[in-house]
């Protein structure tokens, strides 16, 4: 008995995808990649506003998109901890984090001491005005963290996280090897 309930303490344990309070949100998956146009305040297009989906074109991209008031500890260390994979284990991939705000002026002066704080390397920080995100993105209110994986223009993955974590990055990065695989094969 006492066994038993060790390993379903384990089992807990282990992350999960497809988790019980993850909620629908983003675009369509196998559909086109829509729009998105955003203030860049720390990435490859610094104090620009930039429609990314049209620069990446079909480059393996990762869009995390995040109502500005959650943003918070937990999601932080997500963010930092999928930056070092993606710079560790992958080449032409890039993220694209978008703050969702309404005080767009307050987001862009912000984003900035995040990038001071925290140092990502393949990681734009950048926002956009308007908590329900850009057009055509379907972002979930109840979501507090958006992630969409694109590649050739396509949604390839997407997962609303009620709530998350670093332990939260393994799933992601198992959506982005099968890009990775299929575009060896190509």
């Amino acid at each position: 008995m006492l066994r038993t309930l060790f390993a379903l303490a384990a089992l807990a344990l282990l992350p999960v995808t497809g988790r019980a309070d993850d909620v629908d949100s983003g675009p369509d998956k196998d559909k086109k990649v829509p729009a998105l146009k955003v203030h860049d305040r720390t990435g490859k297009n610094k104090d620009k506003e930039i429609d990314y989906v049209a620069r990446r074109k079909d480059k393996a991209t990762i869009y995390l998109l995040l109502p500005a008031d959650k943003f918070d500890r937990p999601m932080a260390r997500f963010m930092k901890k999928l930056d070092t994979k993606v710079d560790e284990d992958f080449e032409d991939v890039y993220i694209v984090a978008v703050w969702l705000t309404d005080d767009l002026d307050k987001t862009k002066k912000y984003l900035p001491k995040v990038q001071q704080s925290i140092n990502y390397d393949k990681t734009a920080l950048t926002c956009v005005k308007g908590t329900e995100g850009p057009k055509g993105w379907n972002i979930n209110s109840d979501a507090h963290m958006t992630v969409v994986i694109a590649h050739k223009g396509k949604v390839v993955s997407k997962t609303g996280y009620k709530s998350l974590n670093d332990t939260d990055v393994p799933g992601v990065i198992k959506a982005l090897k099968k890009v990775a695989k299929e575009k060896k094969k190509e």
